[in-house]
């Protein structure tokens, strides 16, 4: 997929991997870029930098995607190519006791965001796309989707689901033109991650957002389904399918060094 000329929404698009991606696709020639964020202030100044527009959006919330998708298709036209990227960290504890959580409240808000915030956009997008012959999705995922996230298991059960729906998106609309690509850093230089103690996802040294949005460019040039800006992850995902029961080791160790570490 070639961006230019193309109309393009980016959720969580205020800061981060969100805002370079913005201004990589602004670059890359887009005819409109639609910037939406629970941060409106800060959505509007992307929006400004790259000449395009900017919606309050909770991700969480269906109403919220659909008024995003109605009021861009509304005043730009069919939206070509719809970035889910917003993601939060919640959940994040390294000296947990219990997997489980002591409470709904992280794992309820993982979903929403992580999950549920992909279906929405699915759900109100695929027929619009369906009755003109295709589209394309860019879901921001994680390694944590594909591999585990130590410290959080809100985080990476949600990421995995993610993933898990966006394959289900990607074969049950591949005869209507529509595409998917899962964009799936380690770690990367974001407030987010600066907001939590250094562990096992910065382990390959974290990366630029805007090189994470360069990848992201050059996947959905190739359509590749898996976007991977820290390659040595397709190798952890071979080593973690060829032997799981030594893999699940080798991470309780990495968790075992972190808490040793954190605790101090």
């Amino acid at each position: 997929m070639q961006v230019n000329d193309k109309i393009v929404v980016v959720t969580g698009g205020a800061s981060g991997i969100g805002r370079a991606l913005c201004e990589a696709f602004h670059r890359a020639g887009a005819a409109k870029v639609v910037v939406a964020d629970l941060d409106l202030a800060g959505a509007e100044a992307v929006a400004a930098s790259v000449h395009g527009a900017a919606f309050k959006c909770d991700v969480g919330q269906e109403q919220d995607i659909r008024h995003v998708i109605e009021e861009t298709e509304r005043q730009f036209g069919p939206i070509a190519l719809f970035c889910s990227n917003a993601g939060i960290i919640g959940g994040f504890d390294p000296m947990s006791e219990n997997a489980g959580g002591s409470s709904d409240e992280p794992w309820a808000k993982s979903w929403a965001i992580h999950v549920m915030a992909h279906v929405y956009a699915a759900r109100h997008l695929v027929p619009r796309m369906k009755a003109r012959g295709g589209g394309y999705f860019l879901n921001t995922i994680s390694a944590a989707g594909l591999l585990s996230q130590v410290g959080s298991p809100a985080y990476s059960t949600t990421k995995h689901a993610a993933v898990g729906f966006a394959e289900n998106l990607a074969i049950s609309h591949r005869a209507d033109g529509i595409k998917v690509s899962i964009l799936c850093p380690q770690g990367v230089d974001t407030n987010m991650l600066r907001s939590i103690p250094k562990g096992p996802q910065s382990g390959d040294g974290d990366i630029s957002p805007e090189q994470v949005a360069k990848d992201a460019l050059a996947g959905l040039e190739q359509e590749t389904f898996v976007i991977l800006p820290h390659p040595q992850v397709l190798g952890y995902m071979r080593n973690k399918t060829e032997n799981y029961d030594r893999w699940i080791a080798g991470m309780a160790k990495i968790q075992a060094r972190m808490r040793e570490a954190y605790g101090k």
